[in-house]
């Protein structure tokens, strides 16, 4: 990476919590991932994504540990390659990859769903093919994402806090008419909904693998540790305030959806087979017009998650390129804003090829955002696996002086990924009997090139050992533990 004489200005804590919550794409998981779970659970849908917050903080221990230790623009791939070794580390990173850049597809076919959807709503009748829409989304976050880091964060802030703030304005006005009678049905504030009610604790715990998904994504901001002020802090920092601001609003959107259908059969009927849950309530609560400011907010934070996917897919395909696996013209950065521009274009070029390709073959805009979330979803668990291992090593080895009265969180976490895989592999109709096999060759085929190419992890071991030890610039910041430890773990 070149040196620049007046290098961009650090990302500051909340510039960071953006990209996180950006890539989570909250309005989007707030109006799409609760009429699932109501159809399996009945009314129990605050409880399961309850449970689900505490499952993902489980998971998300790991990261929120190791980042307090190693910063790196590969995220997963230098936290394992760090803690296990080079050979993981590769594979972490390449199972990254393949998260992102699915989660980039998916995200480009949900801009296109919801702007046809809003423009439906406005009674415009023509609106042209879906793809059209997400080929201009991906070249718009390619485009914004190659100026400085920092328009990107504000963008997603502004986006996303749209969408929050409407949300919180709907919560508002439904908690307040059903607890003082006036709701349209008259609903009734309910707040039995935090209990199973008639379904079983296991099919609860079943469905928080719904609720889960609703957190995919959580640990973007790590692949920014380079470009962040006091990354050893502030890392950490927006990983936890992700998980628990996003968790705090899935939480009480679920309630106030749940309470605002009603509890009763009727009610939790309507909530299971809603298309866009809030925006019913919204028109049904509010009006019209404030059902369209939601539907807007949902093309915008589609566009925010695209913009969130595009960005971390090429910090993850720039730190691979940097350590040898890749031409090193993916290396190159923007002079003005260090933004991985060659990075970029080859990723938003790999999201605009499988948009036109699934397009070609007759796949719905739905579709493709379904199919490719599930695909990106079972890549992140094997990478959410190797940070819970990740922290497990590095506690045992005592490098970190990380509390050994802490490891039952990481094996809870790891037994917790299995169950969510297991679901989400098993008892499914085609195609989505496909999508484990895809993502397993995915994976397996990080694991061919390790085998295959076994200089690459010396390579790797090579760099990251310079790279965390601060020889250029990135890495571990100073602290208590000697550099020489750091060494012996990648070595």
């Amino acid at each position: 990476m070149p040196d620049h004489p007046h290098p961009p200005r650090k990302l500051r804590l909340w510039e960071a919590l953006a990209l996180s919550v950006g890539l989570m794409g909250p309005t989007l998981a707030m109006g799409l991932n609760g009429a699932g779970v109501a159809a399996t659970v009945g009314k129990a849908v605050p409880l399961v994504f309850l449970f689900g917050l505490l499952g993902v903080a489980v998971v998300g221990y790991g990261f929120w540990r190791l980042t307090q230790h190693f910063h790196h623009a590969g995220s997963v791939y230098a936290l394992a390659g760090a803690t296990i070794g080079p050979r993981a580390g590769f594979f972490g990173g390449f199972a990254l990859l393949g998260t992102y850049l699915a989660f980039l597809v998916c995200t480009l076919a949900a801009t296109g769903v919801f702007a046809h959807a809003f423009l439906h709503s406005l009674g415009v009748t023509s609106t042209g093919p879906w793809a059209a829409v997400a080929i201009a989304a991906g070249l718009g976050v390619t485009a914004l994402n190659s100026r400085d880091t920092r328009i990107t964060a504000r963008t997603l802030l502004i986006v996303e806090g749209i969408g929050i703030v409407a949300m919180l304005l709907l919560a508002a006005v439904v908690i307040g008419r059903t607890g003082t009678g006036s709701a349209p049905r008259h609903q009734s504030f309910d707040l039995s909904v935090f209990t199973p009610g008639a379904a079983t604790y296991g099919a609860v715990m079943t469905a928080t693998v719904f609720a889960f998904l609703s957190w995919a994504g959580f640990e973007a901001c790590a692949s920014l540790g380079e470009e962040t002020d006091d990354p050893r802090r502030n890392i950490p920092r927006a990983l936890a305030g992700s998980v628990v601001l996003t968790g705090v609003l899935y939480v009480l959107m679920m309630f106030v959806q749940t309470i605002g259908f009603g509890t009763d059969d009727k009610g939790v009927s309507a909530f299971a087979g809603a298309e866009s849950a809030l925006v019913t309530l919204s028109d049904s609560y509010v009006g019209t017009w404030f059902s369209l400011v939601v539907a807007f907010t949902a093309v915008a934070s589609a566009f925010a998650a695209a913009l969130s996917s595009s960005a971390a897919a090429s910090r993850m395909v720039f730190a691979l390129a940097r350590d040898g696996f890749g031409p090193p013209v993916l290396t190159r950065t923007d002079p003005g804003t260090g933004a991985p521009t060659r990075a970029l274009w080859l990723c938003g070029g790999v999201g605009i090829t499988f948009t036109l390709v699934m397009y070609g073959v007759g796949t719905s805009a739905f579709d493709t955002y379904y199919w490719y979330a599930t695909i990106g979803v079972l890549c992140v668990l094997v990478v959410y696996a190797l940070a819970g291992a990740g922290v497990i090593v590095f506690t045992l080895s005592g490098r970190g002086a990380v509390p050994r009265r802490e490891l039952p969180i990481p094996l809870i976490g790891l037994g917790y990924l299995c169950f969510v895989f297991v679901k989400q592999s098993t008892g499914l109709s085609a195609p989505y009997t496909y999508f484990p096999w895809i993502a397993a060759a995915w994976c397996l085929t990080g694991v061919a090139i390790i085998l295959l190419a076994p200089s690459l992890a010396r390579r790797i071991g090579t760099r990251l050992t310079s790279e965390l030890n601060g020889d250029t610039g990135v890495g571990r910041e100073p602290g208590p533990e000697p550099a020489a430890d750091n060494t012996k773990v990648v070595s």
